[in-house]
């Protein structure tokens, strides 16, 4: 319990760094583009703690997996920031590049867990048919995981050759998102039809 506190403040921290290395401009409002951007997404991630740790099914979602969902808000806290301040002292990057680099890690880092990823009501694929059979769980978050891990490696590959299309680039994460609902969708209409 120590080391979730510990983990829980250590990530609020980074989260709020940027508020540390603030340059305000005229570019956005001041107080937002200083504390607007941390402050929300320090809301979202005790949000996301809070519901982490107070799942019924807490037990199933093992530390690596705890871990992984609290360092999400703290990596878009730093990445927005750096966006931002890039720009603010007129050093400005490519930030279509940066955001596949960003996105294409994060796909490929949670399809590495997905598989491994335990039935629970906070962390994975949440579906009413999902959640109401381990089986179906196992099997979809087993499928999901590998898909995931494809696509961002797509989309970082192409964060450097740029070669596909904008319409691919979105088309990634929705064809990663939605063919494991349909997979899973399909387990349960199989075994609902054998019943």
């Amino acid at each position: 319990m120590k080391s979730d506190k510990r983990l829980i403040a250590l990530t609020s921290l980074f989260i709020l760094l940027p508020v540390c290395a603030g340059v305000p401009d005229g570019w956005s409002g001041k107080p937002f583009a200083v504390f607007g951007m941390p402050l929300f997404l320090l809301a979202v991630h005790l949000v996301c703690a809070f519901a982490v740790f107070h799942d019924p099914k807490a037990d199933n979602v093992v530390r690596k997996i705890r871990a992984l969902t609290l360092w999400i808000c703290p990596a878009v806290s730093l990445f927005v920031a750096a966006l931002t301040y890039s720009y603010a002292l007129g050093n400005p990057v490519n930030p279509t590049f940066f955001a596949m680099l960003f996105m294409g890690a994060l796909f490929v880092v949670v399809g590495n867990y997905l598989p491994k990823c335990r039935q629970n009501y906070t962390v994975g694929i949440k579906l009413p048919w999902t959640l109401a059979d381990e089986d179906n769980w196992n099997r979809t978050h087993r499928m999901a995981g590998p898909l995931w891990a494809a696509g961002g490696f797509l989309i970082l590959l192409d964060a450097f050759l740029q070669i596909y299309p904008l319409w691919l680039f979105c088309g990634i994460p929705l064809v990663a998102v939605l063919a494991p609902v349909v997979y899973s969708a399909a387990l349960y209409l199989k075994k609902r039809g054998q019943a």
